[in-house]
């Protein structure tokens, strides 16, 4: 007997309708409640769930993994890259190519949730940067993203969007709780040496590793000096993410500490000058809190 597809019933079909027409949504606010603003003041971190659904997921991160992949530079085999270069593929400032991808970089609410964790008047952006650790891909050291970054202020935080559940094979980012005080470390770029001993300097005084999966739509939100690391990608699908970099949208430019920081200035903030707030083209204010 051949199988039958039975046609929808009128309750389905309405469903699906509503789905349809339903908007994606970046914009709207997502609520924060007065714990958890405190939660990321002691811990210099938190994960926050069901920021994103699923189709919103997929209709940005369809074109982000495009652009990834077209604009990717990366030709050397994975086992005959360095660490850094294992860790993952990055492509950054992808809201320069303009349709989705920058209308979801310049969405409120990643921007929104960024300016209330900072307890700041609003945010900047400083550049974006998709970051895809490949299949059998390696460790991502330990680290502060702030080496890179030469910002006068420590109000300055990182979205870090998956854009796919990130089960524990996947290698997911793992965060020092309360590390962001520590000043070891933070003349220490991404490399074998700042892997031990960063990590090492974290076991010895005893602050906690929060390594846990993520769920779909879980996005997490870290300070520029909060120590962080992943694991390696032991799993045959890419952990595919996007991140989105804020600061103040008073913090101003200072002096380089490192070639990596002038690198950062050149590239990020063209323009910029020594001790003045970061206003050019390239930093837009995604967000101004209600007065």
């Amino acid at each position: 007997m051949p199988t039958r597809i039975h046609a929808p019933s009128m309750r389905a079909s309405a469903f699906i309708r509503a789905r349809a027409a339903m908007p994606i949504d970046i914009d709207s606010p997502y609520p924060l409640a007065p714990e958890q603003i405190a939660q990321f003041r002691r811990d210099g971190f938190i994960k926050l769930k069901d920021v994103f659904d699923a189709d919103t997921l997929r209709h940005y991160g369809e074109e982000i993994t495009r652009l990834t992949i077209a604009l990717n530079t990366q030709t050397v085999p994975l086992e005959e890259r360095s660490t850094y270069d294992k860790a993952f593929l990055q492509v950054m400032n992808l809201w320069t190519q303009g349709g989705l991808v920058k209308e979801f970089v310049f969405g409120k609410r990643l921007a929104g949730i960024a300016t209330a964790l900072l307890e700041t008047k609003g945010v900047r952006l400083y550049h974006d940067q998709s970051l895809y650790k490949e299949p059998n891909g390696g460790i991502t050291p330990a680290h502060a993203d702030q080496y890179y970054w030469p910002l006068d202020s420590d109000r300055c935080i990182t979205a870090w969007v998956p854009l796919q559940a990130v089960p524990q094979d996947m290698g997911p980012l793992a965060f020092f709780a309360g590390s962001q005080h520590v000043e070891f470390g933070r003349d220490l770029g991404i490399s074998d040496e700042s892997e031990r001993a960063i990590t090492q300097n974290m076991e010895a005084h005893g602050f906690p590793i929060v390594d846990a999966p993520f769920d779909l739509g879980e996005v997490s939100f870290h300070l520029g000096w909060t120590f962080h690391r992943a694991g390696p990608n032991r799993s045959q699908t890419p952990r595919s993410v996007m991140t989105v970099i804020y600061m103040d949208r008073d913090v101003r430019l200072k002096a380089p500490d490192n070639h990596m920081q002038q690198n950062d200035w050149d590239t990020w903030c063209p323009g910029a000058k020594i001790g003045e707030i970061i206003d050019t083209p390239k930093n837009p204010v995604l967000f101004e809190a209600a007065a």
